[in-house]
C-alpha cells in the first residue's frame, strides 16, 4: 500500500492548496475494525477528499466501466477500489466488500448512488452495515471545487444502527437507509 500512502500525500497538497480543505471530526472514526463512511455525492473527487484527511486506507466501490481503462484500471485497483456493475445486485462485489468489512477494513459509500442523486439513498450502505456489524460514520463534502475555495469534509458521530440490526420488520433496512441519510442531511444543515 506504499502507492496508497504516496497518494495521500500527493492529494493533501492538491486539496490543500487548490482547495483550501478543511476536515473535521476525524477522532470520531474508530481507528480499528470495520467502518464505512456513507457520504453525500456531488464530484468525481469525492473519493480522493474523503480518503485525504484520514490515515487509515478506505476502499471504493466503483462502476465495472472504470476498470475497462487498462492503465487506470491497474491504479484504482492498487489503491483499493473494486467493481460494482450499476443498475443491478453485483453478488461478487457485495461478497468483496462484506470480507473487507470482515477483517477490519473501512469502505467509503455514497448511498445516493450517484453525483445526480435526488437525496434518497439506495440501501446498499445499510444493508452492509447492518450485515458486517460495521460502525456507520456520516460524512458531509460541502463545497463546490471551485479553486482557491475552501471545501469542508465533516465526519459526524457514529450511527446506531441496533435498533434496524435487532428489528424482525420488512420495513428495517428501509429505515436504517433513511436513517444514515437524514443523518448526512443533518450533518450537511449543521455545517453549510
Amino acid at each position: 500500500m506504499m502507492l496508497y500512502r504516496i497518494g495521500r500525500v500527493v492529494c493533501r497538497l492538491f486539496f490543500g492548496f487548490f482547495f483550501r480543505l478543511r476536515a473535521t471530526g476525524m477522532s470520531n472514526i474508530p481507528r480499528e475494525g470495520p467502518v464505512i463512511l456513507c457520504s453525500n455525492h456531488i464530484s468525481t473527487l469525492d473519493p480522493p477528499i474523503i480518503g485525504t484527511p484520514l490515515e487509515r486506507n478506505i476502499h471504493f466501490m466503483a462502476k465495472a466501466e472504470l476498470f475497462r481503462i487498462p492503465l487506470f484500471s491497474a491504479l484504482i485497483r492498487s489503491l483499493g477500489a473494486f467493481p460494482v456493475k450499476r443498475g443491478g445486485v453485483s453478488k461478487e462485489s457485495i461478497r468483496h466488500a462484506l470480507r473487507l468489512l470482515e477483517e477490519g477494513g473501512m469502505m467509503g459509500i455514497f448511498p445516493e448512488g450517484s453525483r445526480r442523486g435526488d437525496g434518497m439513498g439506495k440501501k446498499g450502505a445499510a444493508s452492509l452495515a447492518l450485515r458486517s456489524g460495521a460502525t456507520v460514520i456520516p460524512v458531509a463534502i460541502i463545497g463546490n471545487y471551485k479553486l482557491f475555495r475552501q471545501m469542508r469534509v465533516v465526519y459526524g458521530k457514529p450511527i446506531d444502527l441496533t435498533e434496524f440490526r435487532e428489528s424482525d420488520r420488512s420495513d428495517a433496512l428501509e429505515q436504517a437507509t433513511e436513517h444514515i441519510m437524514a443523518s448526512i442531511r443533518q450533518l450537511l444543515r449543521e455545517h453549510s
